[in-house]
């Protein structure tokens, strides 16, 4: 079992506020956020884009694995996640991931197509994900 963290501090209120996140590796160390980083266009970053980003690197990492194990080599793997926040009632809520992927590999193109599928619905974030995860992917 691991266990890793991420933390996120916040001075203010909602819309004047600021807040940093950071990550137990250091990967990201007082990453600024704040309201208009996340409804607006300020330079910053927001959960729904750390979520994004962590749900493309499980991806790409779980399909990585299912291709090696199929024996497909040259594997090259291009993936985004766009989280989707809807306003629900007072508050919001995360409805949707959507996976775009380029995906390569020296390999039969619907293996490939079948075992981006399985990666879709058996990485850690996609499960973790109580919204629809829908995905659009390329093999080249």
């Amino acid at each position: 079992m691991f266990t890793r963290s991420g933390s996120a501090r916040w001075q203010g209120g909602l819309k004047d506020g600021k807040g940093t996140v950071s990550t137990q590796s250091g990967a990201l160390d007082d990453l600024p956020y704040g309201f208009n980083n996340r409804f607006g266009d300020e330079p910053g970053t927001n959960p729904e884009e750390l979520i994004g980003a962590a749900h493309a690197a499980c991806f790409s990492m779980a399909l990585s694995k299912m291709l090696g194990e199929a024996g497909i080599g040259d594997i090259g793997i291009q993936t985004t996640s766009k989280i989707t926040l809807e306003k629900d009632g007072e508050g919001f809520t995360v409805t949707k991931a959507h996976l775009v992927t380029r995906i390569s590999g020296s390999g039969d193109k619907e293996q490939i197509e079948d075992l981006a599928q399985k990666a879709k619905e058996g990485c850690p974030i996609s499960k973790l994900l109580n919204a629809e995860v829908t995905m659009d992917a390329t093999v080249a």
